[in-house]
């Protein structure tokens, strides 16, 4: 038996560039990828997490992701499985769930009270088993790991890794134990929305610690030996899990942020046959092209007089390195591109933030600094004591990612609330 599944993760949607828009781009992209369904003959799509970039998202971002499951569904694509990631409302995800199940879209916001739930044996147009996935989708702290008075950082960290792990082997079993039960050879997939032991970031890739200390990464022996294929999603880059090829990261399938510029994105292509399986890399267009140009004054001009020659849509960081101290570059630069389709989305004047931070070094811009940095600089500001600041900081990203996850569940649904109809 065959099976194509496409992967994919991270659209963000939603998700602005220095205050631009990007609807224009993400739409193209779910255009690109509803054709590829069709051109690749995919099966399966497996969305890995992070469909928003926000628990809250726009109306427009709403209807980006509908518009795309409308047109999905009406494509060759006999099943799609969708899980949650920390950018995501499970409640919102889970809201149309049941509506969305006759079109044989599969959702799973969040961690399921019946684990046995995140199981899902797909069936082909003939009413044969032709998967079997594990749709686990990102898991909060609160749902694997339960709390207790007086537990150190390390303690913490620790139960929820078992509690991690704990859940990946009972969702695993209760596939392999179905698959066993069918008596027959389909493939057994699982999801994932979490940060690997080993996965690679990117500076000013918008990737966030997923929970409290950064020491919490899921090692790849959490998945077992049993799946054919873990889709992982989280991490931006596409990258394999423990050197292992059927472990991966489909990577986010736009750049991010100027870090990103000029960087290869892509969806995954695997395919299961009798025999054995395979795994491309499905290069996803530019739909937006982004550079991040640095220098000194008159290199950054002759920069951007030469990318205005080549009249192309394009939006540009510039990075001022120079060593005379220039504080008219945002008259100066946006005249080089007027009338032109080059936009200059953000100047980062570095020498003229060391003289204002009174360094002698190149300083950081805020917007540069994760908010644990920020309230690092604070303690010192305000002279606490050395040996307090450790736990200050465990406390302070507690309610850090309280407030993530009460914004992430910021739409929920309660379906007690729903009263009858009168007849």
């Amino acid at each position: 038996m065959t099976l194509r599944l496409l992967h994919t993760s991270d659209w963000h949607l939603g998700r602005r560039l220095y205050g631009r828009s990007r609807d224009a781009e993400q739409a193209a992209f779910l255009d690109w990828l509803t054709a590829r369904l069709d051109d690749e003959g995919i099966d399966l799509l497996i969305v890995s997490g992070d469909i928003f970039d926000s628990g809250t998202p726009s109306h427009r971002a709403q209807a980006l992701y509908y518009r795309f499951l409308h047109q999905a569904a009406r494509t060759a694509t006999r099943h799609i499985v969708i899980v949650g990631g920390n950018h995501d409302s499970p409640a919102l995800l889970e809201a149309p769930k049941a509506l969305l199940a006759q079109l044989d879209v599969h959702v799973v916001g969040r961690a399921a009270e019946g684990i046995e739930d995140e199981v899902l044996i797909l069936e082909n147009g003939a009413g044969s088993p032709q998967a079997i996935v594990c749709a686990v989708p990102y898991l909060r702290d609160r749902e694997v790991r339960a709390s207790a008075a007086g537990e150190s950082a390390a303690d913490k960290q620790r139960l929820l890794l078992e509690g991690i792990d704990d859940h990946y082997r009972r969702v695993i079993e209760i596939g392999r134990k179905r698959r066993e039960a069918l008596k027959t050879q389909v493939p057994l997939i699982s999801t994932g929305h979490l940060f690997a032991a080993g996965g690679k970031t990117q500076a000013d890739d918008g990737v966030r610690e997923l929970y409290v200390g950064a020491l919490v990464r899921v090692e790849a022996a959490t998945f077992g030996e049993e799946l054919d294929y873990l889709a992982l999603g989280h991490l931006h880059s596409h990258q394999r899990v423990g050197g292992a090829d059927h472990l991966r990261y489909s990577g986010a399938p736009l750049a991010v942020s100027f870090a990103e510029a000029g960087r290869a994105k892509s969806v995954l292509v695997c395919e299961f046959t009798a025999a054995g399986q395979t795994i491309r890399q499905l290069e996803v267009p530019c739909f937006q092209a982004l550079e991040r140009i640095q220098g000194d004054l008159s290199a950054i001009q002759t920069a951007l007089e030469a990318r205005v020659a080549e009249n192309r849509p394009l939006w540009v960081e510039v990075v001022y390195t120079g060593q005379e101290l220039r504080t008219d570059l945002g008259d100066i630069l946006p005249q080089v591109t007027a009338g032109s389709p080059v936009e200059i989305l953000r100047i980062r004047n570095q020498r003229r933030t060391a003289q204002l931070m009174g360094q002698t070094a190149l300083a950081e811009n805020l917007e540069d600094l994760q908010p644990a940095d920020v309230f690092a600089r604070c303690l010192e500001a305000h002279a606490i004591e050395t040996v307090d600041r450790p736990a200050l900081l465990e406390m302070f990203e507690e309610v850090l990612q309280e407030l993530r996850e009460t914004e992430a569940d910021a739409n929920r649904f309660d379906e007690s609330s729903i009263q009858p109809m009168d007849q």
